[in-house]
């Protein structure tokens, strides 16, 4: 049967080289958000002029070596680049649904190339801070529209181990930016950290001229039928796309032969007229709020991305290295490499689990990981036992990886219709962004007030308690579910209808 089939084989047949030049291409958004949430963390001593002790680099330039700050300018510099994303996930939504997926793409690009050039030539805080403010808009606006993309992209009995796509690019992201870190902290060499990310962007906006629309946001949008075509493009030539479309809801057949033929020759990313026979209608953030049918799956993805940024994995991100050195004064940088690298392996070894064991069991699973594992964090800080605290760290950072990192991303899209995809979306990943904006501007205060020594990491345990118990009881599974009517029930469904 073909619901036996081992994965490797659905793989090697679903998988066509295009589908993974676009899966590879569009993921560079995501890594850019995850490169510049942890760009700061390694170099912070060497750009905030607390060790000018260490060498000089040999780049010749007439900028500072370093930006002096304080522990609370430094945290906003951090956590400025959050509200660049929130501004980028509330607008991401409306734009994908109105303008596409690909020109939204490529506008948030554009953002990133501006954005890593105006830090890189830094010469104060102030022009630090408007950098990461360019660059987290590109960043929020990618982590909305990218999994959208990939969800209606990716072959649909795979769309759990391509969504985690998602959180493998965030997580490899963070590790690039780590290993530089751990090599070009020293003078003013951190420059070239966030030089990185605008060549990174520029690569990846070139890389866009090749990659197509999404083949159901043009079926909802523009032609059917040339959406049919791009679907059989991503899939192959000789794949059956026939119940692909037929889950559009969409007259994807036309007796017109020359319509037909002016598509097959038409470039990539190009767009037909508008087809006054397509549904051309999508939910805004408000409407979908408080239209009953809508509401509890906003409510489901806002807590699920509250949830994955409260607790904690943010203050290992950012804050890591400044929080180990304590303890680990010689080797806290490295572990913190180590632990970037732990990340990237444990999301792409349990990327196929949400597919088999269900979306909800790993994010569950996932939690209790992460909440017993920041008790273990505060008493080894706290006690100063130096190995519990390193495994603790480990662990905690491959909870995270086994299911709250990659699942939420795929959510918003199997709770909802089409036309409320990009709405839900941006209510979650603003969601998102004002946690994350929560962890990186107080983190290092409340750890402070606390009188440091992990205490702030009881505080991650908590929430990991009262936000498991909320998920468990609200957030219906979604595996093997097609369509919100099934995910909520006929109740929902009838709602819906009216």
């Amino acid at each position: 049967m073909a619901h036996d089939e081992p994965l490797h084989r659905s793989l090697i047949r679903d998988t066509t080289a295009y589908f993974s030049y676009l899966l590879f291409v569009t993921t560079l958004g995501p890594f850019q958000f995850g490169f510049h949430l942890a760009e700061l963390n390694a170099p912070q001593d060497v750009l905030t002029c607390k060790k000018t002790h260490l060498e000089q680099s040999a780049l010749s330039t007439s900028l500072p070596h370093c930006i002096a700050m304080n522990t609370t300018q430094f945290s906003v510099v951090t956590s400025v680049f959050t509200l660049g994303g929130l501004i980028g996930a509330l607008s991401a939504g409306p734009s994908c649904n109105r303008y596409g997926r690909l020109l939204t793409m490529r506008t948030t690009t554009v953002s990133f190339v501006v954005g890593s050039a105006i830090e890189t030539f830094a010469s104060n805080i102030a022009m630090l801070c408007f950098g990461r403010l360019i660059a987290g808009l590109g960043c929020g606006a990618a982590i909305v529209v990218v999994p959208i993309y990939i969800a209606e992209t990716a072959p649909p009995k795979e769309k759990g181990l391509f969504g985690a796509f998602t959180q493998i690019s965030i997580c490899l992201g963070i590790l690039v930016t780590q290993l530089l870190g751990y090599f070009l902290s020293k003078g003013n060499l951190w420059r070239i950290i966030l030089a990185v990310a605008g060549v990174v962007g520029l690569m990846q906006l070139a890389g866009l001229t090749l990659v197509s629309e999404s083949p159901k946001w043009l079926a909802e949008h523009k032609s059917p039928q040339h959406a049919r075509h791009i679907l059989q493009k991503i899939r192959g030539h000789k794949a059956d796309v026939d119940a692909e479309v037929k889950a559009w809801n969409i007259d994807a057949t036309a007796d017109d032969i020359s319509e037909e033929e002016a598509l097959l020759s038409a470039p990539p990313g190009s767009h037909p007229a508008p087809n006054p026979k397509a549904a051309t209608q999508s939910i805004g953030i408000w409407e979908a709020f408080v239209h009953p049918a809508y509401r509890p799956a906003i409510i489901a993805v806002v807590a699920v991305m509250f949830t994955q940024q409260l607790t904690g994995i943010n203050s290992i991100v950012m804050y890591s290295v400044s929080l180990l050195t304590s303890i680990l004064p010689t080797t806290a940088s490295l572990l913190i490499v180590a632990v970037s690298a732990l990340n990237v392996v444990v999301t792409a070894v349990c990327a196929p689990l949400s597919d088999k064991i269900g979306r909800k069991t790993c994010i569950l699973i996932s939690i209790a990981g992460m909440g017993t594992c920041s008790l273990l964090l505060a008493f080894g800080l706290f006690f100063g036992v130096k190995i519990l605290a390193a495994v603790a760290t480990l662990v905690f950072v491959a909870s995270f990886a086994f299911g709250l990192g990659p699942v939420p991303f795929i959510l918003a899209n199997e709770l909802v219709g089409p036309e409320a995809v990009g709405a839900t979306q941006s209510c979650g990943l603003a969601a998102n962004w004002i946690a994350t904006f929560l962890v990186s501007q107080f983190f290092p205060i409340v750890d402070k007030a606390l009188g440091g020594h992990g205490k702030v990491y009881f505080i991650f345990a908590g929430f990991a308690v009262l936000s498991g118990s909320f998920i468990a009881y609200w957030v219906p599974e979604t595996k093997g579910k097609y369509g919100m009517e099934e995910v909520w029930g006929k109740r929902e469904a009838r709602e819906r209808m009216e």
